[in-house]
């Protein structure tokens, strides 16, 4: 079984939306990460069904699956990066994030989408960490249960300097039917567990992945080569496990530059699968 790679469109932030599909198609990939945001695929414009029908069917055109990811800065709230979450203390902030991550389950029925990812969301200060976990249960709770109603994967996402921030706080969740989006990168940040561990260890549990390089404890996405992810061991132990979704390249600080580094990431991922292209077999 070979793998299948997705690009995600936060790397493509400086093109249309078309346009991104296209650049990430002709390189040569069989999916696409799609960062709902106000430019790709609004989806709190007074079009956003039709939108989401028209890209679903030029998804298809192309034969690309696709992975639906909700991590836009600014699309709730225009002056508070990230707001609100699923941990602020203002109800019907949580409960505006709930409603665009079933938005989000919507539109990843329309696409056919593998999964839809997310996040918890860093409690302000003052608020209590156990309280806030109460409210990330109840939310995640309530978008689960919407996204089996849509045979939709819904995926929450440890995310570094969240309040799931590793792969053991998603563990203690425990929550039936919720699924991993497991970032590789994300590993070397926490330094929880080595990449490859992780994917072995939460083989039965993940509904999505996502790759880049890293450098061991800053959380910044890097190109291939320039972290000390050993990405090799990462697509041999998801092999192993036979994985067989989409392997999604998370590259948002590259944007200015997709042009180059939407082709190169896939001729790197192809290079470690086959490191001697020119040895006989």
């Amino acid at each position: 079984m070979s793998l299948r790679f997705a690009y995600n469109t936060n790397g493509t932030a400086n093109h249309r939306l078309d346009d991104a599909i296209d650049l990430i198609a002709e390189a040569g990939y069989q999916g696409v990460a799609l960062t709902l945001d106000i430019h790709h695929l609004d989806p709190f414009a007074e079009n956003w069904l039709q939108e989401a029908q028209r890209v679903s069917s030029r998804l298809q055109r192309l034969g690309l699956g696709s992975v639906i990811e909700t991590g836009a800065r600014f699309l709730l709230d225009p002056k508070a990066k990230h707001e609100p979450t699923l941990v602020s203390g203002d109800a019907a902030g949580r409960a505006r994030r709930v409603g665009f991550l079933k938005r989000a389950v919507d539109i990843g029925a329309i696409l056919h989408s593998e999964a839809v990812s997310f996040w918890a969301g860093v409690p302000k200060p003052g608020i209590d960490a156990e309280e806030a976990k109460g409210w990330l249960r109840e939310g995640l709770s309530e978008v689960v249960a919407y996204a089996a109603e849509q045979n939709v994967v819904a995926c929450l996402e440890p995310e570094p300097g969240m309040l799931i921030e590793t792969l053991d706080d998603y563990a203690a969740l425990d929550l039936p039917g919720l699924k991993l989006a497991l970032d590789t990168g994300h590993c070397l940040v926490t330094g929880e567990r080595d990449p490859a561990a992780a994917v072995a260890e939460f083989a039965d549990r993940i509904g999505t992945v996502a790759i880049e390089d890293m450098a061991r404890g800053i959380h910044i996405h890097l190109p291939f080569g320039e972290g000390d992810m050993d990405v090799p061991d990462v697509l041999n132990a998801l092999d192993a496990i036979r994985f067989d979704k989409l392997v999604c390249v998370e590259l948002s600080r590259e944007s200015h530059r997709a042009d180059l580094m939407v082709p190169a990431s896939l001729k790197y991922l192809r290079d470690c699968r086959n490191p001697n292209p020119g040895a006989s077999a």
